[in-house]
């Protein structure tokens, strides 16, 4: 009996330790709390001159920032309701002009086997930006264009097609004003590194192929009234209030789930428990 309590107890301790102990910081995650009280988020940024392939790449750049207008304020819904922050600020500066005043670089990276692309942002600029706006950090959000290899089968699933698909993606940063990255997406501290893309540009056909009888399957772009209507698909956003963009929304969800903060056994905020510990030994 004594074995079987310990063996349910090992369980619960490691159950506890498994979905708490995790920081998607590149701080102390403590520190991080302390520090960024108050977030700003810059309007979301498009890369145009990113691995965008599409034939018609200027009209998928426009469609891109006419929709990121419409979906960002729920990222910033979605922020405030982790309770991680004091407050969190959508900058109303124009996105375009504050990207090319604010980027520095953009490298490709490969690592762990993750394909992205990586912004480096001025430091002059974005202490400014920080300054100005009255915040602790900056979280700064680009789309951008990204070709990575794929399988991708057919919905009988019966073929498929190991191919270089082109990719609509999502890279951010929260920095401080000192320059230094706090966090980032995609985020190289889970356990299971995974990087979901925006949306697919490409796909492939393998209707003509099986009716033309032949082995070869060709990769093609999407139409941009193709691109447009996947855009258009909406659903519930947070509490309720409006619509979000399906694609954003299964974005914006995965970069918060790696800002909300831990929680106790019972579902509390570990840093409550801290405060509470401190009040108690006063």
């Amino acid at each position: 009996m004594q074995t079987v309590f310990r063996s349910v107890l090992l369980l619960v301790a490691s159950l506890f330790t498994f979905g708490c102990a995790q920081n998607f910081y590149n701080v102390p995650r403590d520190v991080y709390e302390k520090q960024v009280r108050t977030l700003g988020v810059t309007p979301i940024f498009v890369d145009g001159d990113s691995d965008i392939r599409h034939p018609e790449k200027d009209a998928v750049v426009n469609l891109l920032r006419e929709s990121n207008r419409k979906n960002e304020k729920e990222l910033v819904a979605q922020l405030r309701e982790t309770g991680t922050y004091f407050a969190v600020r959508l900058l109303e500066d124009d996105a375009d002009q504050l990207f090319s005043t604010l980027l520095s670089r953009r490298e490709r990276r490969d690592d762990a086997g993750v394909r992205y692309n990586k912004y480096f942002f001025k430091p002059e600029e974005l202490k400014n930006l920080i300054t100005k706006n009255g915040v602790d950090a900056l979280m700064l959000v680009t789309i951008n264009g990204l070709t990575r290899p794929e399988k991708i089968y057919s919905s009988n699933l019966l073929s498929y097609l190991d191919s270089d698909y082109n990719y609509l993606a999502v890279s951010a940063q929260i920095m401080d004003a000192d320059g230094n990255t706090l966090w980032e997406y995609p985020n190289f501290r889970q356990r299971s590194l995974t990087y979901p893309m925006l949306f697919s540009l490409q796909y492939p056909d393998f209707d003509e192929a099986a009716a033309n009888e032949s082995d070869r399957v060709e990769v093609r772009f999407k139409t941009i009234a193709g691109i447009a209507r996947a855009f258009a698909k909406m659903e519930s956003a947070s509490k309720g209030k409006g619509q979000v963009s399906i694609l954003y929304n299964n974005i914006f969800a995965d970069m918060v789930s790696l800002q909300e903060p831990e929680r106790n056994f019972f579902g509390g905020r570990k840093s409550d428990d801290k405060v509470q510990k401190a009040a108690e030994q006063k």
